[in-house]
């Protein structure tokens, strides 16, 4: 492929990190660039504390543990996701409730999740699609009025925000990604953002095999033991040490990001005035991370032969996500609150172009490529 959909960037320095995290003797999780890299989350971030994980999902996980679900318990989430954001859930017993989408946004609508809440509901998960706020006022209003938990899947939403408040700082719990697609990468990765205090300590317990192992480390008791479920969700000490390279240089990966997606949206603004693509929406009071740029097309077949002639050109475009509510297991485990037409609509019309460092020297035959594409009808 000439232009692939994505290409993951290296600022220089993961190389060299690695090789002191090696030559420091501790390549477990844990190490100093772990601690780096959490400190680095609080700050920009604002979360009382960060846990640095193997992946998002890790983070989904341990979420839904702190959720204290118990089988048959019900958690309202948007279908159009990943299948990690109900996977996390389905693993403790939870149901999954899906809601629609907005038109606009691609996030959960929030006029109709309080209608989707029953006496089953323990949770609420909004998902920031492309690193778009979801409409977090009105979602946290909701769940303090019906005594719900927020876990915030902003797996694609670091140094995003919502009326000034960094993605991932509003919810009780949030969980970041650091995919190789994502802006900040270390291959595989993520983080669990704990902004209730209450959840602190046992998080940390859940993420190291049940165990009281980091209160031992820090002094607080004399041996440790197995005190609480859990599992192995720490990233060794090389992931760590890449990752700290990307979050290093993350203002720089930001602005340069913003640049490509601004190139995008200027582009294809005369398509979307004659009405052949509609264009990512952005809500006045958010600012966004540029992670990804997609048009909307008019139909599957439209999208299907934009696919097809851009692949011909060695043009890699992708469509994203098939709604969780259609899919075999979502419709074994879990149930959609209401019609899901917007969703319905995403999974056939939405594609996503090429979007990563160094594909600026390429964006101009990408969007000519696009248009067309496009204009061939």
């Amino acid at each position: 492929m000439k232009i692939p959909f994505n290409k993951p960037y290296m600022t220089g320095k993961e190389l060299w990190n690695i090789s002191q995290a090696h030559a420091s003797g501790h390549l477990a999780g844990d190490g100093q660039f772990t601690k780096k890299c959490s400190a680095w989350l609080e700050q920009r971030i604002g979360s009382r504390k960060a846990l640095l994980t193997h992946s998002c999902t890790a983070a989904l996980e341990i979420a839904a543990i702190l959720a204290d679900l118990r089988p048959g318990d019900e958690v309202i989430m948007p279908s159009y996701t990943f299948v990690s954001t109900s996977n996390a859930f389905v693993l403790r017993g939870a149901r999954p409730v899906f809601v629609d989408i907005r038109p606009d946004t691609m996030n959960i609508d929030e006029t109709k999740i309080e209608a989707a809440i029953t006496e089953r509901t323990k949770a609420i998960v909004p998902v920031h699609y492309a690193g778009v706020a979801c409409e977090m006022d009105v979602i946290m209003d909701i769940a303090r009025r019906h005594d719900l938990l927020v876990i915030e899947d902003a797996a694609q939403g670091i140094m995003s925000t919502y009326k000034g408040r960094a993605l991932g700082s509003i919810g009780h719990l949030a969980a970041l990604s650091f995919h190789e697609t994502k802006n900040i990468i270390s291959g595989e990765g993520g983080a669990l953002l704990i902004n209730d205090a209450a959840f602190a300590e046992r998080a940390e317990i859940i993420r190291e095999k049940g165990t009281n192992r980091s209160q031992f480390f820090r002094g607080q008791v004399d041996k440790y033991t197995w005190v609480d479920i859990g599992s192995s969700y720490l990233p060794g000490e090389i992931v760590a040490a890449f990752l700290w390279a990307q979050m290093e240089e993350a203002d720089a990966i930001n602005r340069r990001r913003l640049d490509i997606w601004d190139r995008y949206h200027a582009a294809f603004a005369t398509l979307e005035g004659d009405g052949k693509v509609v264009r990512p929406v952005l809500p006045q009071d958010c600012t966004h991370n540029a992670h990804m740029y997609y048009l909307m097309f008019p139909d599957l077949a439209a999208r299907t032969r934009v696919i097809e002639r851009l692949k011909a050109r060695g043009v890699q475009t992708v469509f994203h996500y098939i709604p969780l509510h259609s899919s075999p297991v979502g419709k074994e485990l879990g149930r959609a609150a209401a019609d899901m037409r917007n969703t319905d609509r995403a999974g056939e019309c939405l594609l996503r172009l090429p979007l990563w460092l160094g594909l600026e020297e390429q964006l101009d035959e990408v969007i000519a490529e696009v248009r067309s594409a496009i204009l061939e009808g």
